[in-house]
């Protein structure tokens, strides 16, 4: 077959077939004329099937969304059947039935009836069906007739109780609640026992509030005859308030250091504390006014000079006495906080408070001091620090019973004693009543002589003689370990 179009600029052939040239030909007289008709119309198509389908569609659409919308068949919410619905439907369900469900009160009771909304009767409803919505959405086809879920009832206690004792109000007599109290003449706290009494226990109402739902009741018969309750405050708890307070009361005191500085007395500390009984509980409160009157004493109880210590020591500079105790100098710092802290403290249970204070620190002072006694002198010395202090006319042995020359310690010092020992010939003596005795070389000592004054001659048994007075300025001069040197 040839193209039914040629001619100049079409690229193709100018021949064409004898057929083409008659059709390109005009029509002769004797040619039949041809005319074209006009199409007709298409028949319109039928649209009904597609109108059934969309209908059935938007259906699947709407039943696909209700499934995304709703809980699944056959889920119990404590005891309330919320298959079908929306979360916020059930939860609306669900609180309805708390308000409305019914409790028959028997026995003391009477048969009085009180509904949940009279008890405060209550459940968290928007959770548990929003929980149930989120496992069993009503798409899921194997989260369908699935396990109760169950919930505990909650009483409001107040509304409760109130409710109870206007029904029944034979049931309920106080009990009585341990106290605690400051006992001046132990000075100490003690407390008081504790009684039960009786009434209708709200705790054990919300559990067969709670049984009764969950078993799908819309009522159920709860007794109403008086049972022990016990007080708030137990011997238990009222035991342990002593116990903390008295611990309190032994450790109360304003603190430097480790150092109770102000030590309180135990009615003082018990002025200031009240022991309430809040919400079942004793609490310790402390008022900041009682405490300011011994906040204000204390800068005379606090401040001190600096003390310097004073010390005895030997050649080696080993403290032997301390003649002077070092104390730090003490100035107390701001204390215009210290009542309302002090009473924090307190109520937390803490009755030591550490005060700001600005300290001064002591210096000390060694003092090396020693004896001498010069045999060929007759004579006692005392140095301190090298200085001569005092210096005495003595009496030390007699030929016969020689003073033993050397360097000794001494080692003991008594205030009076009776002296025994044994003469050159043989005999014994006993001097009763010898007075400032320091000991330093076996039984030989420096000692107070009241039965001769002739001092500066060899006369004793081997001991030094001296005066009483200077005796004794040796006996509060020396301590134990002070060193004593007896030379020719």
């Amino acid at each position: 077959m040839t193209d039914l179009i040629s001619g100049p600029g079409t690229g193709q052939s100018n021949a064409v077939s004898s057929d083409a040239e008659i059709m390109a030909q005009p029509p002769s007289a004797d040619t039949p004329t041809v005319e074209w008709a006009p199409m007709e119309p298409a028949p319109k198509k039928r649209r009904l099937g597609l109108w059934i389908g969309l209908g059935a569609g938007v259906l699947a659409l709407a039943a696909g969304a209700a499934s995304l919308m709703l809980i699944a068949p056959g889920t119990t919410v404590a005891g309330v059947p919320v298959g079908f619905m929306t979360p916020g439907m059930a939860a609306e369900a669900v609180s309805t039935r708390m308000a409305s469900t019914e409790v028959q009160l028997t026995d003391a009771g009477d048969g009085t009836r009180l509904a949940g909304t009279d008890l405060g009767a209550s459940i968290d409803a928007t959770a548990l069906t929003d929980e149930a919505f989120a496992d069993r959405p009503m798409w899921n086809l194997g989260a369908w007739m699935g396990e109760p879920i169950n919930a505990d009832v909650t009483l409001d206690p107040e509304t409760a109780d109130s409710a109870l004792r206007t029904a029944v109000p034979s049931s309920f007599t106080p009990a009585t609640d341990a106290t605690v109290v400051f006992d001046p003449a132990a000075q100490a706290y003690t407390a008081t026992p504790a009684e039960p009494g009786t009434g209708v226990s709200v705790d054990d109402l919300a559990a067969a509030f709670t049984d009764a739902v969950t078993a799908g009741k819309t009522s159920f018969a709860y007794s109403a005859d008086p049972a022990e309750v016990p007080p708030l405050i137990t011997d238990g708890k009222a035991a342990a308030a002593v116990e903390q307070l008295n611990g309190m009361l032994a450790e109360a005191g304003f603190y430097v250091g480790d150092e109770r500085t102000v030590p309180l007395a135990p009615e003082v500390v018990a002025s200031w504390l009240t022991v309430d009984a809040v919400e079942g509980e004793l609490k310790i409160s402390a008022d900041p006014a009682n405490i300011q009157p011994t906040v204000d004493a204390l800068p005379e109880q606090v401040n001190r000079d600096t003390v310097n210590a004073s010390n005895i020591v030997d050649s080696d500079g080993k403290i032997l006495k301390a003649l002077t105790e070092g104390k730090e100098g003490r100035a107390l710092g701001d204390t215009s906080t210290t009542a309302g802290d002090f009473a924090e403290k307190l109520a937390s249970g803490d009755a030591t408070f550490a005060l700001p204070v600005t300290a001064t620190p002591f210096e000390s002072t060694s003092l090396f001091r020693r004896i001498e006694v010069d045999l060929s002198e007759q004579r006692t010395y005392l140095y301190e620090n090298e200085k001569l202090v005092q210096s005495w006319a003595v009496s030390t042995g007699a030929s016969g019973t020689p003073t033993d020359k050397g360097r000794f310690r001494v080692y003991a010092q008594l205030r009076t004693q009776d002296m025994r020992g044994t003469n050159a010939d043989g005999s014994k003596y006993v001097t009763a009543n010898v007075p400032y005795i320091t000991y330093f070389n076996g039984d030989e000592a420096l000692h107070g002589t009241y039965w001769h004054s002739n001092f500066g001659r060899p006369m004793s048994h081997g001991c030094v003689n001296m005066s009483i007075d200077s005796a004794r300025y040796v006996w509060e001069f020396a301590t134990k370990g002070t060193e004593v040197w007896v030379h020719d």
